[in-house]
């Protein structure tokens, strides 16, 4: 399994932005930050959903309120708690006064809670055009940026872009060996979906030499079916559905990722196959 599979579901919403380095808003003279950094450090060994949490990322404001990170913060309880009214206030700000930080982050957001798919698409591309790094990793670990942002365009009917995308960007993976746990498989039904078998059959083989799980076996079920390979059909349904059992299949804390199954497709297309 590839380096970033270690990653998988480890990094909290609350962890995966580094604390500010106030010194630094000290070092270019910026005191105003500075005070309201040192402020916002406060809400350590607070809960989020604490008022004493909220509180401190307050007067942090009311010191300067243009500090991004404290609305950063103070949005993270609301999106846990399903307030997405007062998160999307809270990270606008955020992305208002400091969008190559929060600019990823909204974007993923939208795309994984709230299937905003264009509002994610015009976010992260943003982000692209405003830096001249690597835009990163979604907010969970999971997927480098772009291909989520393959996955929206997939979404939105683009299956030819989105292919395109992800493409593309797995090639970078590849050379870093750093490819997502789910990136095979989602170009693999991509090309099952605009029905090229065989090439999603070749990138479904990747996928399970990486991170072999139900998905993979059943969309690659699919693929053999429609090629009429009816023994390799059925041995990767019967192996689809082991390994559904098993527990190895997607899985994510907070929504259901795309091309995610369910036993029931199993078996469904096991008595209908």
């Amino acid at each position: 399994m590839k380096n970033l599979n270690l990653l998988i579901f480890l990094i909290s919403f609350s962890s995966l932005f580094a604390q500010p380095n106030c010194e630094a808003y000290k070092y270019y003279g910026d005191t105003l930050k500075y005070d309201a950094c040192k402020k916002a450090m406060e809400i350590k060994g607070h809960y989020q959903f604490s008022k004493e949490y909220q509180t401190v990322l307050d007067e942090s404001l009311e010191i300067d309120p243009t500090f991004d990170y404290a609305y950063w913060a103070k949005s993270i309880a609301y999106l846990k708690s399903g307030d997405f009214v007062t998160w999307k206030k809270l990270i606008d700000k955020a992305v208002e006064y400091n969008p190559k930080e929060h600019l990823g982050y909204r974007g993923w957001c939208r795309y994984q809670f709230f299937r905003d798919y264009k509002g994610a698409i015009e976010d992260i591309e943003k982000l692209d055009s405003l830096v001249d790094y690597d835009i990163g990793q979604s907010q969970n670990g999971t997927y480098h940026l772009s291909i989520a942002k393959g996955l929206c365009y997939k979404a939105v009917g683009k299956k030819e872009k989105a292919i395109e995308i992800i493409e593309n960007q797995l090639v970078i993976n590849e050379n870093e060996d750093f490819v997502g746990a789910y990136d095979y498989l989602h170009l693999g039904v991509l090309y099952l979906e605009t029905e090229r078998f065989e090439k999603a059959i070749e990138i479904f083989k990747k996928q399970s030499e990486m991170n072999e799980i139900a998905e993979n076996q059943y969309y690659s079920a699919l693929a053999y079916s429609s090629l009429d390979k009816l023994t390799e059909y059925k041995s990767s349904l019967k192996r689809a559905k082991e390994l559904y059992i098993e527990g190895r299949k997607m899985s994510d804390p907070y929504s259901n990722p795309m091309d995610k199954i369910y036993l029931e497709d199993i078996e469904t297309e096991d008595k209908n196959g």
